[in-house]
């Protein structure tokens, strides 16, 4: 066994406007940082274009269509203040969600250990119908709906890690009992939810927000206290990770002091959730992170411990 990752050329295509933080220079260098000769023994597969209708279980089609209309011919154009799409977006999106729904059939078939999808634009703040945070479409929930409906499993835990509270994950998922979510992140900052009291539906929504200056000692006393036994007794079937590396004390957006050493810690703990109760089978897909040396060093840190655990 061994660890896949999924990439694609197209997710440079998906363009921001000059000096914007969610630029395909963060795509650049992740890959860049698992060339080196201790990642040879990655899978590479290019992640695949999703078909689109795979996009209607978190997303209704007048939304989809509303995306595809707002893509210019040339340059840039707005959905918000803060996500933007180019020529080239909505198959970089295609892509993204391809890429981890690939991701998915290769663990579930066990032709891969776990893997990592590294695709942009970023989904986990993408809600049902509105795009916000960069984000497009919600990769990550859509990709726990595909795996409970395609491969019938009956409990998928969905594990975010970004600085910012992935709302659209949360929104998504809210009423699935069949997921749990888990969502360490700062607060207060954007998008402004993710507080302790939100449960979800079916009491399926675990948040654990962190106060700016937070370092990796509170995050793992918090994950361990409360995450840890919450993703245990519920067992799940499959782990899927948004993985996003702007905790890290370098990076622009936000105010944690993670080091790169945390995100190999909380790989490990995930590790050990998914051989305990899920086969080993774990999914991995980039959200954030902003400053480049400390995302692909926090991105290379992640992956060298699912190679190790995967192997």
């Amino acid at each position: 066994m061994t660890t896949a990752f999924l990439t694609h050329p197209d997710g440079l295509d998906h363009a921001t406007p000059p000096g914007h933080a969610e630029c395909a220079d963060r795509l650049r260098a992740v890959t860049r940082a698992l060339t080196t000769e201790g990642f040879a023994g990655l899978l590479r597969e290019e992640a695949p274009l999703a078909d689109e209708a795979e996009l209607l279980r978190a997303h209704p089609q007048g939304y989809i269509d509303a995306v595809k209309a707002a893509i210019p011919a040339e340059g840039t154009a707005s959905l918000d203040p803060d996500t933007h799409v180019s020529p080239g977006s909505f198959r970089a999106a295609l892509r993204a969600l391809g890429g981890t729904l690939r991701a998915v059939d290769m663990v579930m078939a066990g032709a891969a250990a776990n893997a990592f999808v590294a695709m942009r634009p970023p989904g986990h703040h993408a809600e049902g119908a509105r795009a916000m945070g960069f984000c497009l479409f919600s990769n990550i929930a859509i990709a726990a709906k595909y795996a409970l409906g395609r491969y019938g499993l009956a409990r998928v835990a969905v594990v975010d890690f970004d600085v910012h509270h992935g709302n659209g994950t949360q929104d998504l998922l809210w009423s699935e009992p069949r997921t749990l979510f888990v969502s360490s992140h700062q607060m207060p900052l954007y998008p402004g939810t993710g507080e302790a009291a939100e449960t979800g539906a079916a009491n399926n929504v675990l948040n654990l927000p962190l106060t700016p200056r937070s370092d990796g000692r509170a995050f793992r006393a918090a994950f361990e206290a409360h995450a840890l036994p919450r993703l245990g007794a519920f067992a799940p079937e499959l782990v899927l990770v948004s993985a996003g590396f702007d905790a890290h004390a370098a990076d622009p957006l936000a105010e944690l002091a993670w080091r790169t050493e945390d995100f190999a810690w909380i790989t490990h703990r995930l590790c050990d959730i998914a051989e305990t109760h899920s086969g080993g089978r774990l999914v991995s897909t980039l959200e954030g992170g902003y400053d480049l040396e400390a995302l692909g060093a926090s991105a290379a840190a992640h992956v060298a411990v699912l190679m190790e655990r995967g192997a």
